[in-house]
């Protein structure tokens, strides 16, 4: 079988526009597969992350302490992924690797997990609030519903499946596992108690560790989407038949 990015023999050596043209890959000059939905889906999720960080100092009693809160930090990496991910797929770029995106999707679900548990440690919420204000009602329902089941929404239908591969079980968990060692670490070092027990924090661990293997059983199961095809060639990205 042929091989669609060499060239034979008596193209390798032509002159001129056509001997140039003879010597181009097929994938060189393949088209480029644009979704623009997709794109538009991913800003919109951007979106709604930016403006629940905006709006949560607004009505919390320390903004500062926002900046190290592994919710904040999870909404602040999910927004900017997603406009990467969205001018990807609008000009029909190579994806974001799912080693990233998968990641953020965990970070995203622990946080969401971690809201209605009140005994998280404090590291891992978002500051306490001077009260019940708008600012916090609507920050509260983008960070903690719409930014996690649209990032699920983003994972389930817009990307392939299979993307997922199993080394990354004991990578994802790095983070949320080092930001909790650093929430007991420095109370420690402050000469102060922590702020939780530590039961709490050893849930928090094996749902750090579990969530990560849950979503890499589920993309390997479920169905890809349908993505827009070439009509000559089945994949859409070989070389023309």
């Amino acid at each position: 079988m042929s091989d669609p990015t060499r060239t034979s023999q008596s193209t390798r050596h032509a002159t001129g526009p056509a001997g140039a043209a003879a010597r181009t890959p097929a994938s060189a000059v393949a088209p480029t597969l644009r979704r623009p939905l997709a794109g538009f889906f991913r800003l919109l999720l951007a979106a709604a992350a930016l403006t629940g960080l905006l709006l949560e100092p607004l009505a919390t009693r320390a903004p500062a302490r926002l900046a190290a809160s592994f919710t904040a930090q999870s909404a602040l990496a999910t927004a900017l992924v997603s406009l990467c991910t969205a001018h990807r797929a609008w000009t029909g770029r190579r994806p974001v690797t799912p080693r990233l995106t998968g990641a953020l999707l965990t970070y995203v679900s622990l946080a969401a997990l971690l809201h209605h548990f009140p005994a998280a440690p404090a590291s891992f919420t978002l500051p306490e609030a001077a009260g019940p204000t708008t600012a916090r009602a609507i920050s509260h329902l983008l960070l903690f519903t719409l930014v996690p089941l649209a990032t699920a929404a983003d994972w389930l239908l817009l990307t392939a499946p299979r993307g997922f591969r199993l080394p990354y079980a004991w990578q994802w968990p790095a983070f949320p596992l080092l930001h909790l060692g650093f929430a007991f670490l420095l109370p420690a070092l402050a000469g102060t108690a922590p702020s939780r027990p530590l039961a709490p924090a050893l849930t928090l661990a094996v749902a750090s560790c579990l969530l990560p293997l849950v979503a890499i059983a589920i993309d390997q199961v479920r169905p890809g989407p349908r993505l827009r095809k070439n009509r000559i060639s089945p994949t859409g990205i070989s070389p023309l038949k």
